[in-house]
């Protein structure tokens, strides 16, 4: 224990977003200086780790048969630990340049709802990755501090996360999580909703790569002033031939009809929910929506017509939430009352 303290003072603290599509990481002092893809490249039979991140991804699906290229993480929480904690240790040495010395303290932004075993998980993971503490967080509260919202004041504000493979709605107050709701639903839904609509519809088989192409370029929640077109390669599931058709953002928008209604719906319930005093507070204050899927074309314009109620897209919102462990790092003794107890772990 007294080594692992003594190495801390010589290592940089890191706050991680360990999401479901992408890992990124905050080194104090430094800023962001890691956003690559939650993909590792294995080889088959050994699980030796062949590439990690953007290396892995290139990858995906584009592998020989000995090679496979996985997503350990999966609706927020870890699928493989054993994989993960290969990931884990790979981007802090790489965070690290190379020096297998360094145990860091980390701040880790999880999922609300995730399960005490899924926390232990990712603790015990971290601490085998290298890490001499670590500190975890729920995704909706670095949310809100990465967005600069006043979580200590006696005011509601809501937060809605649309992460790769997970959505989290919460009202905070007084530093605190009042409400919040988890629905593991996000962009990995999204994406496979086009890979349903093309195989449904022209018998194209896309892989996740293509699927999420689409969506980044034409896809929408709310109609667009201009409609947009792009072509989709694939193969045919009829001839077994390599195929090209043009697919429109009318199409992809009703495709995304069920993940995207099931986001507004929960927003709407948490809402239902939230006590009389803080919903006024939400009336002034808006709703902030962050996460990847707050990227989606007019997904804010389609939660303000639902709900009634300004909805403010964070300035970044691929990076909030690591910005929020960033914060958390930086002033660790004024925010340690947001943090998940690690006493919950023992």
């Amino acid at each position: 224990m007294f080594l692992n303290s003594l190495l801390a003072l010589f290592s940089n603290d890191m706050g991680m977003d360990l999401g479901t599509a992408n890992t990124l990481v905050y080194v104090k002092g430094q800023g962001i200086i890691l956003f690559e893809p939650s993909v590792v490249a294995i080889s088959k039979g050994t699980n030796k780790v062949l590439a990690v991140g953007n290396r892995a991804k290139e990858m995906l699906g584009r592998t020989p048969g000995h090679i496979m290229a996985i997503r350990p993480m999966r609706d927020g929480v870890i699928a493989d630990f054993e994989i993960t904690e290969q990931m884990l240790r790979s981007f802090i040495t790489k965070v690290h340049h190379r020096r297998a010395w360094v145990h860091p303290r980390m701040v880790i932004a999880i999922p609300s709802g995730v399960t005490e075993v899924e926390k232990r998980a990712v603790v015990d993971s971290a601490e085998r990755a290298g890490a001499s503490e670590v500190y975890l967080v729920s995704e909706p509260m670095a949310a809100a501090i990465g967005s600069g919202l006043p979580i200590d004041e006696p005011a509601g504000n809501m937060i809605v996360d649309i992460g790769g493979g997970t959505t989290e709605v919460a009202v905070i107050s007084l530093s605190g999580v009042v409400l919040s709701q988890t629905m593991r639903i996000g962009g990995d839904e999204m994406d496979e909703a086009i890979i349903q609509h093309l195989r449904r519809t022209y018998n194209l088989l896309v892989g996740e790569r293509t699927a999420e192409e689409i969506k980044m370029r034409i896809g929408s929640g709310f109609p667009l002033e201009e409609e947009l077109k792009m072509e989709a390669k694939g193969r045919d599931l009829v001839s077994g031939l390599p195929k090209t058709v043009t697919v429109s953002s009318e199409e992809v928008r009703e495709a995304l009809s069920e993940p995207v209604n099931a986001v507004v719906e929960t927003v709407r319930d948490t809402l239902e929910r939230t006590p009389p005093e803080l919903s006024s507070d939400l009336v002034d204050r808006g709703i902030y929506l962050t996460g990847g899927g707050a990227l989606l074309r007019g997904m804010d314009k389609l939660l303000a017509s639902a709900t009634d109620i300004p909805i403010h897209v964070t300035e970044d919102p691929l990076t909030t939430v690591v910005m929020g462990t960033g914060k958390i790092l930086d002033e660790l003794s004024v925010l340690k009352e947001v943090l998940i107890s690690r006493h919950h772990f023992a």
